[in-house]
């Protein structure tokens, strides 16, 4: 008899073909060892190259517990909420980056968050326990700190890393935050934390292993468009439009 789906993974993915793989088979590899139910979603996102036929070819034989689904959503934030919304049927829904920057295995961390009563869980390289074992490049480094000291101010006062792409909902946040959401391109995270704490949830923010894996597909840019995203996040908070 199959397990009941405890948990779901969301993997967005826009033209992964040389890294989508290997984060299957780890992932699947971890969570067959596990006492749970699971399934592993990776939303390929209007791919050009052959994101989708990998995945294809691993779900169902190599990697059973997985499935492909095609879609052409705006931005990494439109792909996650698409995933959340419409296909994850676990108890406890996340979304993890395509490049396994943080591995599957990190969600051990995770489960006493739930057990305390917590809603959310969030990965983090900035805490004092996190374990960050290859850096980004310095510039990137200065940019990220210095958009957080922004986001703390603007949106979500004592959080330190609302980016990393490693977060754990419980169902009915998942579900209630990703219907919200009117930010889908790479400054979605700061409203999803944003929503879950004027919808009352309680969030833990968790360190966890990370690794930079090189071939980032986020461009310098979105730092400049997340700073709008985030000043738009702002005016919205102020307009009580989280709250209807």
């Amino acid at each position: 008899m199959a397990k009941p789906i405890k948990l779901s993974v969301i993997v967005p993915a826009y033209n992964e073909e040389k890294r989508i793989g290997e984060t299957m088979k780890s992932i699947d590899s971890y969570l067959e060892k596990q006492d749970y139910g699971y399934e592993i979603i990776v939303i390929d996102n209007g791919s050009n190259d052959a994101t989708l036929e990998v995945v294809n070819n691993l779900a169902g034989s190599t990697v059973e517990n997985a499935r492909a689904v095609s879609a052409r959503e705006p931005g990494k934030g439109g792909a996650v909420a698409f995933g959340v919304t419409t296909q994850a049927n676990g108890e406890y829904i996340m979304f993890m980056d395509a490049d396994n920057a943080t591995p599957i295995s990190e969600i051990e961390k995770f489960w006493p968050a739930f057990k305390e009563g917590f809603n959310v869980a969030i990965g983090s390289r900035y805490l004092e326990k996190s374990e960050v074992t290859r850096k980004q490049p310095f510039y990137r480094i200065a940019l990220s700190r210095m958009s957080n000291i922004l986001i703390q101010l603007l949106a979500v006062p004592g959080i330190h890393d609302t980016q990393l792409g490693f977060k754990v909902f419980s169902r009915a946040a998942a579900k209630d935050i990703f219907s919200r959401i009117t930010i889908f391109g790479w400054g979605f995270d700061m409203e999803v934390l944003t929503i879950a704490r004027i919808k009352g949830y309680k969030i833990k923010e968790i360190p966890v292993l990370w690794r930079e894996q090189g071939g980032s597909h986020v461009p310098l840019t979105a730092y400049v468009r997340s700073l709008f995203d985030l000043f738009k996040i702002k005016l919205q908070v102020l307009l009580g439009r989280y709250e209807k």
